[in-house]
């Protein structure tokens, strides 16, 4: 357990510290990475199981073709060189969530080497926004261990080991992350990642995301490396920043009292954000990697990369380009709309209806976006098709509705989604009314009713125009054109 620090900001200033993340994403493969179990979450315990997964003497893996190809997909998106000749490890531990005694891992040989993640980050000091990319050492295949459950019964652990053979990758950076900020934004870049990918769902509350922060400190300006600690299994972005702050605290409050860090593996308690001891850490040697003598090497051919180069979606940041270069819209509403793959295809899906591309990102923002929640979206369960928003950003572009009209027959369309935008403004008497006639005999009855209004507009109250209009817009119960209604007023009260 550790104290929360009470270190003056003069003394924290002269040390910064030296991150690294080693993230670590369950692929959606439909069954696990070496046996055909089903790779599914929230299974009653121990039900996807099979002899392999557990290790049965006799029993031989088969590599899943699927999980390669996702791990390949990462790390084209990373600008990662792609290893063609890949070799699988035992790394040899004991722990009652392990059946093997081993895990399946990469050893010397990671599938994906180098490469990185642009991201925008926030000095911690000044406030300042800048970008900086986050190098990756390497992306490797391996399997899951089971999980271990310590609070299901008051004397013992219990054992699940549905998640064990679960296909991961594991995504390590170098020791260049410097701010808790600059973690949690490479993490939200990730998760965002293989969202955009459709190799991970990234929802971290089920540990099909999850983060190992390996920190260490040093004075400014030193070039060494100290003494790293890594603190496992972090569970949320927020709890990775946390850890981070924590942990550098710690770290300068040991030194600076005089005493030692030793490398070890800690756990973080999100309650009182609190990092404890759980045991030194091992080394590579502890883990004896030797080759698996039941799996042949996998070659990655030409072709094969090639045929998944193909396959490739287009990414967050060509995607921000596109819209802002192709549709015209400002930085606010390009980053907006490309934070998640869902909104991003609804938007281009609404463009290929209409050419008024920012009432299109006006919507989606603001309506479309308020009735979704993350659930929703990621089911990409839009309130309103793309088609139809268009229909109804097609009726405000002619006048047929007006915006608060529009509004209004977007709720309807959300509970009546098979019917038209322009036969709901009919059913509801929403159309907008361009009748000039009929118009001027309401502005003429509201100039009537406020002549003493009148005459402060005619002595120069020029702000009154907006109350005459609101009055006109309620005598004709919303359905009034606007812009008509101005022009009638001001033509007749130039005329008075």
């Amino acid at each position: 357990m550790v104290a929360e620090a009470t270190l003056s900001p003069d003394v924290l200033s002269k040390y910064e510290a030296v991150i690294g993340l080693e993230v670590h994403c369950q692929l959606l493969t439909q069954s696990k990475i070496f046996a055909a179990d089903a790779n599914a979450y929230g299974a009653e315990p121990n039900t996807n199981i099979s002899a392999i997964t557990l290790g049965y003497p006799g029993t031989l893996p088969k590599l899943n073709r699927k999980a390669v190809e996702y791990a390949i997909r990462m790390g084209l998106a990373c600008g990662s060189e792609i290893t063609r000749h890949n070799v699988f490890a035992r790394k040899n531990y004991f722990y009652p969530d392990l059946p093997k005694g081993y895990q399946l891992s990469q050893d010397k040989g990671p599938i994906c080497v180098g490469g990185g993640i642009p991201i925008k980050a926030k000095d911690p000091v000044t406030g300042q926004s800048y970008q900086t990319t986050i190098q990756l050492h390497h992306i490797h295949l391996e399997e899951d261990a089971g999980k271990s459950i310590h609070d299901g019964d008051e004397w013992a652990t219990q054992l699940d080991y549905n998640r064990a053979g679960t296909p991961l990758i594991e995504m390590v950076t170098d020791p260049t992350i410097r701010t808790a900020d600059e973690a949690g934004q490479y993490l939200t870049e990730v998760r965002r990642l293989v969202r955009y990918l459709d190799i991970c769902d990234g929802n971290m509350e089920e540990g099909s995301l999850r983060c190992d922060v390996n920190v260490s400190i040093r004075p400014k300006g030193a070039t060494h490396l100290g003494t790293k600690v890594e603190v496992k299994n972090l569970n949320s972005i927020r709890n990775v920043m946390r850890a981070v702050d924590s942990e550098f605290l710690r770290q300068v409050e040991l030194t600076e009292s005089g005493g030692r860090i030793i490398q070890e593996t800690r756990t973080f308690d999100a309650a009182t954000g609190l990092s404890y001891g759980m045991r030194e850490k091992e080394t590579m040697n502890d883990y004896r990697y030797f080759p698996d003598p039941d799996l042949t090497p996998v070659v990655v051919s030409e072709e094969w990369l090639a045929d998944i180069q193909a396959q490739m979606p287009m990414l967050p940041a060509a995607l921000y380009q596109k819209f802002t270069r192709v549709y015209g819209l400002p930085d606010y509403d390009a980053a907006l709309l490309t934070d998640a793959k869902e909104l991003a295809e609804y938007y281009e899906a609404v463009c290929t209806n209409t050419t008024n591309y920012k009432a299109a990102s006006n919507w989606i923002m603001g309506p479309v976006k308020g009735q979704l929640n993350e659930k929703t979206l990621r089911d990409r369960q839009f309130p309103v098709s793309a088609e139809r928003l268009a229909d109804l950003i097609a009726l405000i572009d002619k006048g047929t509705v007006s915006q608060t009209a529009a509004q209004q027959i977007f709720t309807l369309m959300a509970e009546q989604p098979n019917a038209s935008p322009e036969d709901l403004a009919k059913a509801h008497g929403l159309i907008q009314n361009r009748n000039t006639d009929a118009l001027q005999t309401l502005v003429e009855e509201v100039l009537a009713a406020w002549p003493d209004k009148v005459e402060q507009y005619r002595k120069g109250k020029k702000n009154l125009m907006g109350m005459f209009v609101g009055e006109v817009m309620k005598k004709s119960k919303g359905s009034a054109d606007p812009k008509l209604v101005n022009e009638l007023l001001a033509k007749t009260l130039q005329n008075i």
